[in-house]
């Protein structure tokens, strides 16, 4: 009997928020202008807002660099006293063959050279 009673506040719940919906009136859509609006003269007053506007975006911006710098430096920073601490050693680059020798068309250039000066 109880499952039937909440069964029944439910549907009337339903029933009487959805007949709710139903008799709202549609917001009115406004008329369109026949000729649009001028746009107005701005004033000194509102340039010299815009100025104000603008310098106030570039400082925080410049603000957000600077923080960000000294973020990427404090890093920078605590990773080397990390380094340092660890006891860890960090190797040295690995040498690759090509920095080791010398490059064949240097030999080839200083050759050529040399049998150009020699005398014929």
């Amino acid at each position: 009997m109880n499952k039937l009673l909440a069964t029944l506040i439910a549907g009337a719940f339903a029933v009487s928020t959805s007949a709710a919906f139903a008799q709202t009136a549609a917001p009115a859509t406004p008329a369109t202008p026949a000729t649009p609006a001028a746009p107005a003269m701005k004033s000194d007053a509102m340039k010299s807002g815009d100025a104000m506007k603008a310098d106030d975006a570039k400082a925080a911006k410049d603000a957000k660099a600077a923080k960000k710098a000294a973020k990427k430096k404090h890093f920078a920073a605590q990773h080397a006293e990390m380094q340092k601490n660890s006891g860890m050693k960090q190797s040295p680059p690995a040498k690759t063959k090509a920095s080791t020798t010398p490059a064949p068309a240097a030999d080839a250039a200083k050759s050529s050279d040399a049998t150009k000066a020699a005398p014929k």
